[in-house]
């Protein structure tokens, strides 16, 4: 399963001991048409994953959780979920993987849906592009063909509107994925760029009609006074801390960019290098045949010149990934307050 720090880990393991059962909950969609057009979540599982941040999740602390539910021809249904516990280092002899699988076999007895479908994960200010994420999701993915992961972002959620976003891998990345080849000719051959790498699935939340009922009814007790904080056009620090985050991945990608750019310079250094050399061999070879003597023996070029090793691109993708998802959250952000300073335009020359 998804380790809590490096995202990473027994996911496989885990993942793989439930697809036999996660199957039985298909439709007609047989394993050919696997594809999860929809995500259906009760609303108390996002009411736990919200308590589960609001409980131990603190700044930048990332809370993970497992997802249950089953497959309804192409419909993730989600109807349950429970948290990784917290621990720290000193907990050496702790194992997800038991935790998990004992979790799970504890929610059978009590006959509540136990089947793996995923997991999710809170977010700081949209930052989960990563390679953690993408190495989890692959192993989910690769095991249990319909699994998604929720990404909750509590900060965008405490403004007023829940954040909460299902993500799977795209069958090109999943393919990339399982030849473990990263290099830049196998992404191109892949046609592999940071729009091609996630693919975002409609969220539903379901509830039942008792639960609507009391809803509107909380809603008809709530404070009026409380709405007013929507009209507010303060942009507190939301803006700037997204715009000091885009900053920071945009200079990360030029450090990418000067890396991939000396590696283009050296491997053309060597080119030449090698180029010259050969027509240095060619003269001499002509020489000592002008003088008789025989031609000097053939030399593995490769040998001599060391081919240099390409940087990776997958963090370059990733890279720019979260570039766009800070630009997508500044667009967000700007649009409604441009909305507000309109409206509020348009009320004082009301009143005016």
């Amino acid at each position: 399963m998804a380790s809590r720090k490096e995202g990473t880990g027994s996911a496989a393991t885990s993942s793989s001991s439930t697809t036999g059962a996660a199957g039985k909950g298909k439709g007609k969609g047989g394993s050919g048409d696997s594809a999860v057009k929809q995500v259906q979540i009760d609303g108390l599982v996002v009411l736990k994953i919200i308590k589960h941040y609001q409980e131990e999740g603190q700044g930048t602390e990332v809370v993970q959780g497992v997802l249950l539910g089953l497959v309804v021809e192409d419909r993730l249904e989600i109807t349950n979920c429970f948290p990784f516990p917290q621990h720290t280092e000193d907990d050496a002899d702790f194992d997800e993987v038991q935790y998990q699988m004992e979790m799970m076999r504890s929610l059978r007895h009590v006959n509540i849906d136990h089947l793996h479908v995923g997991w999710y994960q809170s977010t700081y200010y949209g930052s989960f592009v990563t390679r953690a994420l993408l190495d989890s999701q692959f192993s989910y993915q690769h095991a249990i063909e319909e699994s998604v992961v929720l990404i909750y972002d509590p900060i965008k959620t405490a403004q007023g509107s829940l954040s909460l976003k299902a993500y799977r891998l795209t069958p090109k990345l999943m393919e990339v994925c399982k030849e473990k080849d990263f290099s830049p000719e196998a992404l191109k051959k892949g046609n592999i760029t940071f729009e091609h790498m996630f693919e975002e699935v409609p969220i539903v939340i379901k509830n039942s009609h008792l639960i609507n009922v009391l809803m509107w009814e909380l809603e008809k007790k709530s404070a009026v006074a409380d709405k007013h904080e929507l009209l507010s056009l303060a942009s507190s620090n939301h803006l700037g801390k997204n715009l000091q985050l885009l900053m920071d991945r945009v200079d990360e990608m030029s450090q990418d960019i000067v890396k991939y750019n000396t590696y283009l310079r050296n491997t053309s250094k060597q080119q030449q290098q090698k180029h010259q050399y050969q027509q240095r061999r060619q003269q001499e070879n002509m020489q000592r045949q002008s003088r008789g003597e025989p031609p000097l023996p053939e030399e593995d070029l490769s040998k001599l010149f060391k081919p240099h090793q390409p940087p990776a691109r997958m963090d370059s993708l990733l890279i720019a990934g979260q570039i766009n998802t800070y630009c997508q959250n500044i667009k967000e952000f700007t649009a409604q307050n441009l909305g507000k300073l309109f409206m509020a335009q348009a009320l004082q020359e009301y009143n005016n």
